[in-house]
């Protein structure tokens, strides 16, 4: 494989046909060189029309990770299987090996990539490579280095903003090299260590917290319409499962009782501003039966809509003369 910037612009035609032409068409070299700088950064984003063989793109000898942002798929070898969904990170080290690597067909793959040689690496970790992660070990550090994938992290909101900010360096072009090199060291040093237990616990909760807000983000969007737990699930890399012990486990409520309580706050915003009838404010928070946005309204705010403008004001001026 070419060493830089032509690693994928040069690939042969493949089995796959349309589907390399669109990795190829949606993939960009954000900076460095795999062979003259030891390390590169690329952007990928491309519709895939057929399940694509993304093994095809690893360069030997190395190690990489892949900041997942949307598209799933799957890496495995030998016993080991990594689902890739969207929202996490995961890293593979490529020795004698091969590595499967499938994403999947119909879906947006939205990712960025560091490769790393492993001679760079061993140089940026020298002295600490025990406390890598041990699929990271296996591949780049043992004697006889074997191909390994590391289990898929949660990307954090943080992480999100360090991907997006990589696409879009907030430096002059001068301080490029300086700064991009730092971001290399704060990748490896994020994703390539394994954390201390009592780190672990704390980052857990930490990934935790944020894919709850995340979720809350999501459903604040998207009121009148709101995505399936399913959906909201692959939104932050879970299962629905996980997410919904999660999100209880973190407000106290599911997630179709956060959705209603939602949905009232902002209907009863809408009431109380005179912007929106009981039937509008209804259907913009996405009830079509007046019924039960009714019986919702009285069981959450603890009056019926009609009455709810009037209770307020009335309230107010009580507040007022009691001063």
């Amino acid at each position: 494989m070419p060493s830089d910037s032509t690693a994928l612009a040069t690939q042969p035609v493949s089995p796959e046909g349309g589907a390399w032409d669109a990795v190829r068409s949606g993939w960009r070299l954000i900076y460095g060189g795999f062979g003259s700088l030891g390390f590169s950064i690329e952007q990928h984003d491309f519709h895939a029309p057929t399940d694509l063989d993304w093994s095809r793109s690893f360069h030997p000898d190395s190690v990489e990770l892949c900041l997942n942002l949307a598209g799933s798929g799957e890496l495995s070898c030998g016993s080991t299987r990594t689902e890739v969904r969207p929202g996490t990170a995961v890293a593979y080290a490529h020795a004698r090996e091969p590595i499967q690597a499938r994403r999947n067909k119909g879906d947006h793959h939205r990712f960025l990539t560091l490769e790393l040689r492993r001679d760079f690496l061993s140089k940026q970790v020298a002295g600490a490579e025990q406390a890598l992660d041990p699929a990271i070990r296996a591949g780049a550090f043992s004697a006889k280095p074997r191909s390994s994938i590391t289990q898929a992290k949660p990307l954090t909101i943080a992480h999100e903003q360090l991907a997006a900010r990589l696409t879009t360096p907030p430096v002059s072009p001068s301080a490029l090299p300086l700064w991009f090199q730092s971001k290399v060291l704060e990748l490896v040093a994020e994703f390539l260590f394994a954390p201390a237990p009592d780190m672990f616990c704390e980052r857990q909760k930490k990934l935790a917290h944020d894919r709850v807000e995340r979720v809350k983000e999501v459903i604040a969007r998207h009121l009148e319409n709101p995505p399936s737990l399913e959906e909201l699930g692959k939104q932050v890399g879970v299962s629905q499962f996980y997410l919904s012990r999660t999100f209880s486990a973190e407000t106290g409520m599911t997630i179709p009782q956060y959705l209603r309580r939602l949905r009232m706050e902002r209907a009863a915003s809408l009431l109380l501003a005179g912007t929106h009838n009981v039937t509008e404010a209804a259907f913009a928070v996405g009830y079509s039966s007046l019924g039960h946005f009714s019986k919702s309204f009285c069981e959450v705010v603890g009056c019926c809509p009609t009455l709810y403008p009037l209770t307020q004001r009335n309230s107010g001026k009580r507040t007022a003369s009691q001063r």
